[in-house]
């Protein structure tokens, strides 16, 4: 059990390529993977969610070694030990029609909604890079609802690289900006894209949006004058889900 307290640490979590999965949902959606290794499970929890884990093996835990386990206020005493996906730019760039790409986020719940958002728009892969934040991290798990298990998330620590690789790829890539060149009511959306996000308080930096096919704008007629990255990634992946649908 100590092996996995310590996958609490990101960099524990890069060396032994493992990471940990607390409740049922995010178990379950691990399993339909095949990710999961080992469970360790309270006994009100077997009570519970035992009839889930016949096939994987199960280390009966005391409450307090649960909350050792846990990084959560009330913690149901569920948490498998999962494998990191090996999954690799060049993988999910084998004729992607759809990508999202977030450049420096570092908030785990902007992260893990903007990969929930991305499944949810039938996007390829979800790509963060430019210091993100590990999608591994426990807030994040939990914000992608178990949409991390679903579609392919791959970090990429060097930004231009990652871009290069999209353009090469023959996708057109999308930076949003609240100065861009193009709206997005205007912009055409029918081919394979890449949509980059940046940070709400600093956006993108203005290297990696001069890279990019288009810097897009989002229309906000009301008096907000920004989206977090969440938002704007909901809107423009939503366009360009419904694009696809009818070209």
């Amino acid at each position: 059990m100590a092996a996995a307290v310590k996958l609490h640490r990101q960099i524990a979590r890069r060396r032994a390529a493992r990471f940990l999965a607390e409740g049922p949902n995010l178990v379950e959606a691990a399993l339909r993977r095949g990710l999961v290794s080992e469970v360790f499970a309270t006994e009100s929890a077997m009570d519970r969610f035992g009839s889930m884990l016949a096939d994987v093996p199960v280390h009966l835990v005391t409450e307090r070694a649960a909350k050792a386990l846990s990084d959560t206020v009330t913690p149901v005493g569920l948490v498998a030990v999962c494998t990191v996906p090996e999954t690799t730019l060049a993988d999910v760039l084998v004729e992607p029609r759809l990508v999202a790409v977030a450049v420096g986020i570092a908030e785990p719940g902007n992260a893990g909604t903007l990969i929930r958002v991305a499944d949810a728009m039938g996007a390829d892969a979800v790509v963060l890079t430019g210091n993100s934040v590990d999608p591994y991290n426990g807030k994040c798990l939990r914000a992608s609802a178990g949409s991390i298990f679903s579609v392919p998330v791959v970090s990429e620590a060097n930004a231009e690289v990652m871009l290069t690789a999209l353009l090469e790829n023959g996708l057109q890539v999308f930076a949003t900006t609240l100065d861009g060149e193009v709206s997005l009511e205007d912009a055409d959306l029918s081919g394979p894209t890449a949509w980059v996000f940046g940070p709400e308080a600093h956006g993108l930096p203005a290297r990696l949006a001069a890279m990019a096919t288009h810097r897009v704008q989002i229309p906000m007629r009301g008096s907000a004058e920004s989206l977090n990255v969440a938002s704007a990634a909901a809107i423009c992946l939503y366009a360009s889900a419904r694009a696809h649908s009818t070209s």
